[in-house]
C-alpha cells in the first residue's frame, strides 16, 4: 500500500515544490507583472491549443489506421484526450495504458497494436520537436549562449530516433523460438507498418513538426500577453527544452520541470524572472486545463465504463498481465 501511495505522492509532491519555489522567488514582482497582461491573448492560447489537440487526433487516427484499425477523427482524440488526462495525476506516463484498454474494449485490437501505435506516436514526438530545436538552435546561437547540455538534450533524441529507425530495418532478421523475441518482434513489424514506408514518413512527419509549431504559438501568445520582446526562436527553443525535459516522467504530466526549464530559457534570453515565470506557468497550465477539459468530454464520448478504467489507473490496479497479455 505504501509503495502505491508514495509513487504518486512523491513525484507530486516534487512539482508542487518546484513551482512553489518558482513563484516563491518571484513573488513581489508577479502581481505588478500580472496587472500589465493582455487578456485576450490567453484566450487565443487556449484557442490555438484546442487546434493542436485536432491536429494530435488527426495524426494518432492515421497511425491507427496504418495498422489497421478504422475509428474516426472525435475517436482518435479522445483516445489522446483521456489517456493524457490520466497522465496529468499518475506518474511515469501510466496513463498511456488507457489507451491501450480503449482500443481492446471499442475495436478488440490486441494489446500489442494499441502499444504500437504509443510508440509510434512518441517516437514522432520525440524525433520532431529535437528537430525543431536543432532548427532553431544555430539562430539562438547567434545571438545568445546556452548551455552545453541543451545542445546534449536536443542531440540525444535524434541519434536515439536514428538507432530506433535502424533497429526496425534490421527486425526482420530476428528469429526466436522464446515467447517475448516473438512478442517483441511482432510488435515492431506493427510499427513498421504503420511509420515505415514513404507516405507515413511524410504524414507523420509534416503533423509532428505542424503539431509542435501549434504547441510553440501557444507559448508566443502567452509570450504577447505579457508584452515582452521575446525573439520567436527563443520560444521555439523553450518549448523544445521543456518537452524534453518533461519526457523523462520524474512529476505527473511534467509538471514542475516543463515551467522550470522553460523559465530557464527565457531567462537566458533576458526575461524579467517573474515574466518567465508567469509565462511558463501560464503556458502549461493552459495545455492542462484544455486536457482535463477534453478529458472530461471523452469520458461523457466513451461512457461510464471509461470512468472506471480511469479509476483503476489512478489506483495503480493495472497490471502488466493484464496490458501485455494479449
Amino acid at each position: 500500500m505504501w509503495k502505491k501511495v508514495s509513487a504518486v505522492v512523491i513525484p507530486t509532491l516534487i512539482a508542487v515544490g518546484i513551482i512553489t519555489y518558482m513563484l516563491y522567488r518571484v513573488w513581489d514582482d508577479l502581481l505588478l507583472t500580472l496587472e500589465h497582461a493582455v487578456i485576450p491573448f490567453l484566450f487565443a492560447a487556449v484557442g490555438i491549443c484546442v487546434v493542436a489537440w485536432i491536429l494530435r487526433g488527426f495524426r494518432y487516427r492515421f497511425i491507427l489506421r496504418g495498422l489497421g484499425i478504422y475509428k474516426n477523427l472525435w475517436f482518435s482524440t479522445a483516445c489522446i484526450f483521456i489517456s493524457q488526462t490520466a497522465n496529468l495525476i499518475v506518474p511515469a506516463r501510466l496513463g498511456d495504458f488507457v489507451r491501450m484498454l480503449i482500443l481492446k474494449h471499442e475495436d478488440d485490437a490486441t494489446y500489442s497494436q494499441g502499444f504500437s501505435s504509443l510508440i509510434v506516436e512518441r517516437v514522432f514526438d520525440i524525433l520532431m520537436i529535437a528537430m525543431l530545436g536543432a532548427v532553431a538552435l544555430p539562430f539562438v546561437l547567434a545571438v545568445l549562449a546556452v548551455p552545453d547540455w541543451f545542445i546534449t538534450v536536443i542531440i540525444v533524441p535524434l541519434a536515439a530516433g536514428g538507432i530506433f529507425f535502424a533497429m526496425l530495418l534490421w527486425s526482420g532478421r530476428m528469429k526466436s523460438e522464446n515467447r517475448i523475441v516473438v512478442a517483441v518482434q511482432r510488435m515492431l513489424d506493427e510499427v513498421k507498418r504503420a511509420s515505415l514506408n514513404p507516405r507515413a514518413l511524410v504524414v507523420l512527419s509534416g503533423s509532428s513538426l505542424l503539431i509542435w509549431l501549434v504547441d510553440v504559438l501557444v507559448c508566443f501568445a502567452v509570450v504577447l500577453m505579457f508584452q515582452e520582446p521575446v525573439p520567436f526562436g527563443i520560444v521555439v527553443l523553450a518549448i523544445v527544452i521543456g518537452n524534453l525535459v518533461k519526457a523523462v516522467p520524474l512529476t505527473p504530466g511534467g509538471v514542475g520541470t516543463y515551467e522550470l526549464a522553460l523559465a530557464l530559457t527565457f531567462g537566458l534570453a533576458g526575461t524579467p524572472a517573474a515574466t518567465a515565470t508567469l509565462i511558463a506557468v501560464i503556458d502549461h497550465l493552459v495545455k492542462n486545463m484544455v486536457t482535463l477539459v477534453g478529458g472530461v468530454g471523452s469520458i461523457y464520448y466513451f461512457g461510464d465504463w471509461s470512468m472506471d478504467l480511469l479509476k483503476r489507473v489512478f489506483k495503480r490496479e493495472i497490471e502488466k498481465e493484464e496490458t501485455f497479455g494479449g
